[in-house]
């Protein structure tokens, strides 16, 4: 009887199968998760984990290194740089999929190493904060997926599976790659598109060309108090408050931007940046408050403002009698409803295009935003504006007020104490007690501390400008030793004393006296 011989299959090598297969899923899954970093970057503004690990380098070898590059590669050193940083990257990627390709829980930890590193080059840039982690975040995320995810589809050695069945494992592993890299190179386009266009408004935010030069944001003579660890009167742009519902900031060019004014009116009107501008541009300070402000929070500001006045375009689209409110509109589709009466009462609220002599900065609206003293941000400043309609409160509904906040929303008085901060320890005998209170379009007329629940002392008031914005105090206290609650209140220019009433900051503004508990010793 004779016995079958099968013919053996020729020895693999076990080179694709260990270390090449493994290898490319390391390098493609890092290469996804920096084109996801890119994506995100693209809509945050935050640096990219290549760029974060680039600057660290260039901030942490010695001159002579950085001599020698400059020398060596003249102005093509940075993108050398970038270059090598990609090398590397892909390198330890490479290993990391080598290293899972034996022992997935080692190689995605290998690869978590990596990202935390990355994570400490970006929180090492000056001025980094949680919200320039998020490219590395994220696209450490999706590179951590895609590695699991195409290492468990690498084909391996030593198996009995015919010719056939590796060849079949090698192209489903294959498709995967090509997949996540597909995946990968899509999110990168996008953030460099995004990328790109970010720096074409700014260019064009930095050329703005306007009637006039904006002016100094000067603060008036003796609008400010001299102590230490008190907020300035001129918020700065790079610390004022921002709050909005944008994921990622609008990039509006000025020579696209237009701004239709339509609804219950006589006359539609359309206007375009140079349009707009060319009505002629006023200056005005004014605070602006945020209704989601604790009492004795921070989401309050002070700027110089420069814009066209809303009252002036009103009047040319001439409302009809039944009209009582405005509803404006960003590009990116929120919307803030604006009683019409408080538009034309003659208060200065404006279509602004500066602020604090410069074009408005991105993040606060540029090229285009609302300004309205005395009515909260969700009701009045809208930021990116395109679009106002003139209808009815009984018609439309705005972004918040149909989530349950009031319509109208009038500026609540308030008050803080800045200094000294809650916690904090001074010496027993003289103290300096400052802070800044608000009720805009009525004004400050007083303000009072009082310690310890006993009598209301009154406090010397900064100068002001205007009705329209906050005003700073001072309040000499003789400190006794011991633990002390610190409370202040505000009477607004009506006379009508800041309620002690606590309330939340829903549905209309946080009511209540700021309080802070200090250590005098």
């Amino acid at each position: 009887m004779r016995t079958a011989i099968r013919p053996t299959a020729a020895p693999r090598t076990a080179g694709w199968a260990e270390v090449a297969a493994p290898a490319l899923a390391g390098v493609v899954a890092v290469g996804a998760g920096l084109g996801v970093a890119e994506l995100v970057a693209g809509f945050t503004g935050a640096p990219t984990p290549v760029i974060a690990v680039g600057g660290e380098v260039v901030d942490r070898v010695p001159g002579p290194v950085k001599d020698w590059a400059v020398s060596t590669f003249g102005t093509a050193d940075k993108a050398v740089l970038v270059a090598g940083v990609v090398v590397v990257l892909a390198t330890l990627a490479a290993a990391a999929g080598v290293v899972a390709g034996r022992s997935r829980r080692a190689g995605l930890g290998l690869a978590a190493g990596l990202l935390v590193l990355a994570a400490l080059a970006v929180l090492g840039r000056p001025g980094s904060g949680v919200v320039d982690l998020l490219p590395t975040a994220v696209g450490g995320a999706a590179g951590l997926v895609a590695l699991d995810l195409l290492v468990g589809r690498a084909p391996t050695s030593g198996t009995d599976r015919f010719d056939a069945d590796d060849a079949a494992s090698r192209r489903t592993f294959l498709r995967a790659v090509g997949l996540v890299a597909l995946l990968g190179g899509v999110a990168a386009a996008g953030g460099r598109w995004l990328v790109g266009r970010r720096d074409a408004v700014e260019a064009a935010r930095g050329a703005l060309a306007l009637p006039r030069p904006l002016p100094a944001a000067e603060p008036p003579p003796g609008t400010g108090v001299d102590v230490d660890g008190a907020v300035p009167w001129r918020t700065p742009n790079d610390r004022f408050y921002r709050i909005d519902t944008a994921l990622s900031l609008p990039l509006v060019h000025p020579d696209e931007w237009r701004l239709r004014v339509h609804g219950l009116v006589e006359h539609e009107v359309e206007v375009d940046f140079d349009g707009l501008v060319g009505r002629g541009l006023v200056d005005r300070w004014v605070t602006l408050t945020c209704v989601s402000n604790e009492v004795g929070g921070d989401l309050a500001g002070n700027a110089l403002w420069t814009g066209v006045p809303v009252a002036a375009l009103l009047a040319d689209v001439r409302p009809r009698t039944e009209a009582d409110m405005v509803l404006s509109t960003s590009v990116d589709g929120w919307t803030a409803s604006t009683p019409l009466d408080v538009l034309g009462d003659g208060r200065d609220a404006l279509l602004a295009v500066g602020m604090n002599g410069e074009p408005l900065p991105v993040r606060h609206g540029f090229p285009v935003r609302m300004v309205v003293p005395g009515l909260y941000g969700y009701v009045s400043a809208t930021k990116w504006v395109v679009d106002l309609e003139l209808t009815r409160f009984d018609r439309a509904e705005a972004y918040w007020t149909s989530r349950g906040w009031s319509a109208r929303g009038p500026v609540k008085t308030a008050s803080r104490i800045d200094v000294p901060r809650a916690g904090a320890r001074v010496p027993a005998g003289p103290v300096t007690v400052a802070g800044t209170a608000w009720a805009q379009h009525r004004g400050i007329e007083a303000v009072e501390v009082r310690v310890d629940g006993g009598p209301w002392g009154q406090a010397r008031l900064a100068a002001v400008p205007s009705v329209d914005t906050w005003r700073q105090w001072v309040w000499d206290w003789d400190a006794p030793r011991g633990t002390h609650r610190l409370e202040v209140r505000a009477i607004d220019g009506t006379g009508e004393v800041q309620t002690g009433a606590v309330a939340p900051p829903a549905p209309d503004g946080a009511t209540g006296w700021h309080a802070v508990t200090v250590e005098a010793a």
